[in-house]
């Protein structure tokens, strides 16, 4: 999407991760057995949900058996809806005490956040039709700013100014940028040389579990740019579409964003931390359009501004990633200076799906809306509606969720001036079941 959406089934834990979770489950049974079997019940009520959305699933590595019960028949959306209903009930009548542990609060608060998401797919399933807005509200714990179209046109305009060449300025911000197309010849060095830069900075900050790994894979017809899949036990795919032209930003941006110290690094910690040290779990499994979904999105994001501030970033494209994409690093800056200009229409493309859903565009006006205020191409633009179609209000998690974990980083400390500090808040947040309402 910069993680973006396909489809695999990821396989069930290993024998050493279901042991775990039996012993840990058994420690912790006099504190928590209440909250451990409201978890319990989580986990299928999702993979119920899967049985009728194949994109809900996003990842689960929790036991076997419980994938096999939800497969063995499909169980009505109404009786699962009942039965979620009757989880909040349970949830809070377990609300822990407000002096109760931090972390054991965030686990109740996430758990029924993620249950009334779940809630809100099966009505819109069923058939209730919400607005772009009502939708994100009741899937991500988070609506996006309206902008006026004047803000949008006002950044094109200096655009046209800055894009040398006759045209329209789409026109010309295309004839630029495709200077920077990374060959599909040099494209799996350049992601190798990429993914080296962004783990070893990583590393200098965050301490992994031994053996952690991904693959990555390169494939095609898609609504996406790239895919983390997470596959338990440390061990992630990831997939870069290749329909489209790649630009040599994107070498850093997925790398960070899919990688390190984005998704993988996102669910590595998530696994160790909850679902194997504590035993929790609702982290095996992830339904994608859940409020977690903005935490995964907005932090992948906003890790690669943690792992590569601009400056260090410059930098590195210069010796490292332009030279392995054969181009010209002198030119680095001039790039990277008018992509600054293009990231101020990141906005536009939640206003193009606001509009699409809410029935004010149809799919060729949400295609020029996308080409006027966001300087897609047509082929990117039409790209992005099938996302739009597949995703819905998903959108505003890149942006507006880069933007809220950037907040609240900077509130705790985490500021560009304190590096330190800016990577150990980041991984305390992406290390816990903190969501969108408790970065406000």
């Amino acid at each position: 999407m910069n993680r973006l959406v396909g489809r695999v089934h990821a396989p069930g834990p290993s024998g050493l991760i279901a042991a775990c979770l039996a012993a840990i489950a058994i420690v912790h049974a006099a504190e928590g057995d209440s909250m451990n079997q409201l978890a319990e019940r989580y986990v299928k009520l999702v993979l119920a949900m899967g049985q009728h959305d194949a994109d809900y699933v996003d990842a689960y590595y929790g036991p076997p058996e419980w994938r096999k019960e939800s497969e063995a028949g499909k169980r009505p959306l109404d009786q699962i809806d009942k039965e979620a209903a009757a989880l909040q009930q349970s949830l809070g009548a377990a609300a822990p005490a407000s002096a109760a542990e931090e972390m054991l609060r965030l686990r109740h608060t996430y758990l029924t956040k993620q249950v009334s998401a779940l809630r809100a797919r099966i009505a819109m399933l069923s058939g209730r039709t919400l607005t772009f807005d009502e939708e994100s509200r009741a899937l991500y714990d988070a609506v996006a700013p309206t902008n006026d179209p004047v803000t949008f046109e006002r950044t094109v305009e200096e655009l046209g100014k800055r894009l040398p060449g006759s045209g329209s300025v789409l026109e010309r911000y295309d004839a630029f940028r495709n200077r920077f197309v990374i060959p599909r010849e040099r494209l799996d060095a350049t992601f190798k040389a990429a993914i080296d830069g962004c783990r070893s900075r990583t590393l200098q900050h965050v301490t992994l579990p031994p053996g952690e790994s991904f693959t990555v894979e390169y494939v095609t017809n898609k609504s996406w740019s790239g895919y983390n899949w997470y596959q338990g036990q440390y061990k992630s795919l990831i997939q870069v579409n290749t329909d489209l032209p790649i630009y040599v930003d994107r070498a850093i941006d997925l790398a960070c964003h899919e990688g390190y110290p984005g998704h993988h690094v996102y669910n590595v910690l998530l696994e160790k931390n909850l679902v194997r040290d504590r035993g929790w779990v609702e982290f095996s499994v992830y339904p994608l359009f859940s409020p977690q979904s903005l935490i995964a999105e907005g932090t992948a994001n906003f890790g690669i501004d943690v792992a590569f501030p601009s400056q260090e970033r410059l930098a590195f494209e210069r010796s490292t990633i332009f030279p392995a994409a054969g181009l010209d690093p002198a030119r680095a800056a001039e790039y990277y200076e008018v992509l600054a200009l293009v990231d101020r229409l990141s906005y536009a493309g939640n206003e193009a799906a606001r509009r699409y859903i809410n029935g004010q565009l149809d799919a060729k006006g949400a295609a020029s809306w996308l080409e006027r205020y966001a300087l897609y191409t047509p082929p990117r633009a039409a790209q992005r509606v099938r996302f739009m179609d597949q995703y819905r209000s998903y959108v505003i998690n890149y942006n507006l969720g880069k933007d809220m974990v950037k907040r609240y980083v900077e509130s705790k400390g985490g500021t560009a001036s304190n590096a330190t500090k800016r990577w150990d808040v980041f991984e305390q947040l992406i290390s816990s079941p903190r969501l969108p309402s408790g970065l406000r």
